[in-house]
């Protein structure tokens, strides 16, 4: 039995392994499905026959593993002191009413034997002691409660920290992670961009820009009129990068706790997704795999959200919202109409953005850095000329203009709309649609106006329990709330 499920979870971290090289598109389906079969017949690691097969590169294998966080062997490797390992737990034995050590395990996501150590640590102190165990006996399942000595001594840690949550991870382990995921290690090439844009239409030039832009890992404006998809690419941007990295759940520096991990930005990867090639017990649970963020902060941004958010009543912090979008990717929306001048907030980003690391302060005057690495995009329907000084214009080294689409890429998107719906599309109705909007209305044609118009004729056919179709007088509805402005007003 032992030796059968041992030979199942060796089949499971090698298929784990083979999809996540799939999905970060180190190697291909067929590829992957060889190397299987040469490694059933062979032996050997999956990792090593691809290698011998000449898909990956040693050095690109060896950067793929070595980025999966290892749980720490011991409290030295954790780089936190014991005490301050102590107060965390016991402050969630407290807050949650923790009794067994699988529970402390669980709440605290340290390995097995630190939480051992701290248990042994508490007893010593008499800050806790042991009452029992839940089943038959097991280190994980022997129970404690908190002595009188140990309710003050919790009360105490929590007057200074309020948090109580996962052990953090230390400065220098966040940066170090964040070095060995960080989007500039994958090369984007011509047809991963052609899939990603593959449902969108746009200029042959704009896609041929793209590529050059994410590889650089530079800042990026997108510029152009409204509606014709600005965030569409941002996002097509992003999906570009699909594979996982690990985000902890709070960053310690000196002493101070910064909570990093947002439920609201980061998705995570569930175990039965998480396609890590090693095994479950040696993944440091101190951080949550997670797919890479993708965070669009539009006129709400102000110099505040850019910075450490520290909250004086629980005396812990929040990271700042370029900070949890490390390793993915953060639009500033809108780019001109913030709160905050343009000016300001590319005076506050000169060094992040050229040298890829930001400084922060705590409320102590502390100052230190954390990695910058993000791919940042700019995205604005003004004329960037009209609000963004020369100087910092050279800044971003990367302009792409998302333009109105032509005739013909218009009548490409209407048809694309269309036919999820089984509408039909004739020459005669799409003539009078185009001089309508660019005539009567006035308005320039945008990459929006399609979807626009079949859900608004799709609307008024089932309010009117008809078949939908695009036909006079549906259309004319569907133009009259496409601007105030009225067909026919001239």
């Amino acid at each position: 039995m032992v030796a059968e499920r041992h030979g199942e979870v060796a089949i499971k971290v090698r298929l784990r392994l083979g999809e996540l090289l799939i999905r970060s598109k180190l190697a291909t389906t067929e590829q992957v499905s060889d190397a299987l079969a040469r490694q059933s017949a062979d032996g050997g690691r999956l990792g090593e026959t691809l290698v011998s097969m000449g898909v990956l590169r040693r050095e690109e294998l060896d950067a793929f593993v070595n980025r999966i966080p290892v749980e720490p062997s011991d409290i030295e490797a954790t780089g936190i002191s014991a005490n301050e390992l102590l107060a965390g737990l016991m402050k969630q034995i407290y807050t949650s009413k923790l009794e067994s050590v699988r529970e402390f395990t669980v709440a605290s996501k340290l390995p097995l034997s630190i939480v051992l150590g701290l248990v042994r640590m508490a007893v010593g102190r008499k800050l806790l002691v042991a009452t029992g165990t839940t089943t038959s006996y097991n280190a994980q399942n022997t129970t404690y409660m908190l002595t009188e000595e140990g309710r003050r001594w919790t009360v105490d840690a929590l007057d200074q920290l309020r948090y109580a949550g996962p052990a953090p991870v230390t400065l220098t382990a966040y940066s170090e992670q964040v070095g060995l995921q960080k989007l500039t290690n994958d090369s984007v090439t011509r047809e991963r961009i052609r899939e990603a844009f593959g449902g969108m239409v746009f200029d042959e030039e704009v896609l041929e820009q793209v590529g050059p832009a994410l590889n650089s890992g530079r800042a990026i404006l997108l510029y152009g009129p409204p509606g014709n998809g600005k965030t569409s690419v941002a996002l097509a941007m992003a999906s570009l990068f699909s594979d996982v990295i690990y985000v902890p759940y709070a960053v310690t520096v000196d002493g101070q706790i910064i909570v990093v991990f947002d439920p609201t930005i980061h998705a995570t990867v569930d175990d039965d997704e998480l396609l890590a090639p090693v095994s479950h017990d040696d993944l440091d649970r101190r951080w949550v795999p997670c797919k890479r963020p993708f965070v669009v902060a539009g006129g709400e941004l102000t110099l505040e959200t850019v910075d450490l958010s520290y909250d004086a009543s629980a005396h812990f912090y929040n990271a700042p919202m370029p900070m949890k979008a490390t390793g993915g990717c953060f639009v500033v929306d809108d780019f001109g109409r913030q709160k905050v001048s343009p000016l300001q907030l590319l005076n506050r980003w000169i060094v992040p953005l050229e040298n890829r690391f930001d400084f922060l302060k705590l409320h102590t005057g502390k100052s230190f850095s954390v990695p910058f690495d993000e791919l940042v995009i700019f995205s604005t329907n003004l004329d960037p000329e009209s609000f963004i000084d020369v100087a910092f214009l050279r800044r971003l080294p990367y302009k792409i203009r998302i333009g109105a689409p032509s005739l013909r890429e218009y009548k490409t998107i209407f048809m694309r709309e269309c036919a999820p719906h089984g509408l039909t599309l004739s020459d005669a109705v799409f003539d009078a649609i185009v001089k309508a909007i660019t005539e009567e209305l006035g308005m320039a044609l945008a990459g929006f106006q399609p979807k626009f118009i079949v859900e608004q004729v799709l609307v008024m056919c089932r309010f009117l329990g008809v078949p939908a179709r695009l036909e006079e007088p549906y259309v004319a509805a569907a133009m009259r709330n496409l601007s105030v402005k009225r067909v026919g007003q001239g």
